[in-house]
């Protein structure tokens, strides 16, 4: 038996694998990081577990994750995407994520990809903490809080530092499995 995050425990198959397999683990990938950008912002106001259900849903919505071709969707596109149950269906959702891959594009442009962007916020190595429990977790740090401020900057929606913190922790810019965690260790 494995010790686990104890936001995990007694959860559902698909999100103990997430936990497992995914969260924490850095990321490098282009495609990724807009993946995360995209359901991390579609979570904003509602459970984690409910966007991990709709994941599939959310590929199949915005082209595999395809930060140039979502950057392109018109009007057409957005109402198809309202009538679609697979995902959330709220509208300034959809449009901010729209806008998200432009801008998402604009910074791969300026900086040669997301990853050089997002990872000079942690120096370029994750941020290993030594939590005993989940309430000990923060859910914003100065960190989230200007990563936050930048994406705002670039002109990036529904990307708070909540929001963002939990970005920073998905992608592994951040180790916030608890240290009683097997995968603790295994990432750091």
């Amino acid at each position: 038996m494995k010790t686990r995050c104890q936001w995990c425990a007694n959860s559902f198959e698909a999100y103990v694998r997430y936990h497992d397999e995914e969260w924490g683990v850095p990321v490098h990938d282009e495609r990724t990081h807009f993946e995360f950008l995209v359901l991390e912002s579609a979570q904003a106001g509602l459970s984690w577990a409910t966007i991990l259900k709709k994941r599939e849903g959310y590929r199949k919505a915005f082209s595999d994750f395809d930060a140039s071709v979502v950057a392109s969707y018109t009007e057409s596109e957005v109402e198809k995407l309202l009538q679609d149950p697979s995902i959330v269906r709220n509208k300034l959702k959809i449009l901010a994520t729209i806008n998200n891959a432009q801008r998402f594009l604009e910074v791969q442009k300026a900086f040669g990809s997301f990853d050089n962007y997002i990872w000079q916020f942690v120096d370029g190595e994750p941020i290993i903490n030594a939590w005993k429990t989940r309430d000990q977790v923060p859910v914003t740090t100065p960190t989230s809080d200007k990563l936050s401020k930048d994406l705002r900057q670039r002109g990036f929606k529904f990307l708070g530092s909540t929001t963002i913190y939990a970005h920073m922790q998905a992608i592994g810019l951040v180790n916030d499995h608890t240290v009683d965690c097997f995968r603790y260790k295994e990432l750091i």
